[in-house]
């Protein structure tokens, strides 16, 4: 019996984080993550848990400084591993530490209460259920005693700056999404509170001015994923 390689999605199903990518992306580059998002790889893929936990308490204030996310780094880098991937997993993480540390000084963050992520189930959007999972929750309250909500989410390739355009879909559509799934709370997201972090290189890409209209066209793609999600074929050698 052959061993399987891939597990089928039945019902159209994106992030924001891949929906920003798709929307960056060319035609052909299209097809391919639509193609993987409907086939799962069952093959292990590397993680980042531990770096986001070390940068998402660098951010909350329970860090004192780059000087702790370096020492996370040592401590991610030397814990026991049983195997060859965990032991990349940790050098990933490691890495990943170290070079935040070095960009950690541009990333100006707007005045705002930094909180634990929210747990967020998916929103439909023209038959595509988008999912979310920000690494931080920002809210502020105005001095007519409004409420302002937002989200921190990172990105980090190794030795790869976050393509700016990537950046700006990413925070439109956390925008796009909150605006959706908080109706009817009291508080409103607000753009300059949507921040997609480059953790390379130190960037903050917050939505951008014209989110409303790129929230519209992100809708536009979600529709055409759903009428094709029934016609993908799965990868070449894929045994389900």
């Amino acid at each position: 019996m052959e061993k399987k390689t891939h597990r089928a999605i039945k019902t159209p199903r994106i992030s924001v984080r891949v929906l920003a990518d798709y929307m960056a992306a060319s035609e052909v580059s299209r097809r391919t993550i639509v193609r993987d998002c409907k086939y799962r790889s069952i093959a292990r893929n590397v993680q980042h848990e531990d770096a986001r936990l070390g940068l998402t308490t660098y951010f909350k204030g329970g860090s004192t400084g780059v000087s702790d996310l370096l020492e996370r780094a040592d401590f991610v880098r030397g814990k026991l591993t049983d195997t060859d991937f965990e032991k990349f997993t940790n050098e990933v993480n490691a890495d990943y530490l170290v070079r935040f540390a070095q960009v950690a000084h541009k990333v100006a963050l707007p005045s705002a209460d930094l909180m634990a992520a929210r747990r967020y189930e998916p929103i439909l959007v023209e038959g595509v259920e988008l999912k979310f999972q920000p690494e931080l929750t920002l809210q502020r309250t105005t001095k007519t005693n409004k409420v302002r909500r937002g989200a921190i989410m990172l990105r980090y390739a190794k030795g790869k700056a976050l393509a700016p355009k990537i950046g700006c879909y990413q925070s439109a559509a956390m925008l796009g999404f909150l605006a959706e799934a908080e109706k009817g709370e009291n508080s409103e997201p607000e753009r300059g509170l949507c921040l997609t972090v480059d953790a390379y290189e130190g960037i903050v890409y917050e939505a951008p001015s014209d989110s409303i209209s790129v929230f519209k066209n992100m809708r536009a793609a979600c529709a055409t994923i759903a009428e094709r999600w029934e016609k993908i074929e799965p990868p070449k050698g894929a045994v389900l």
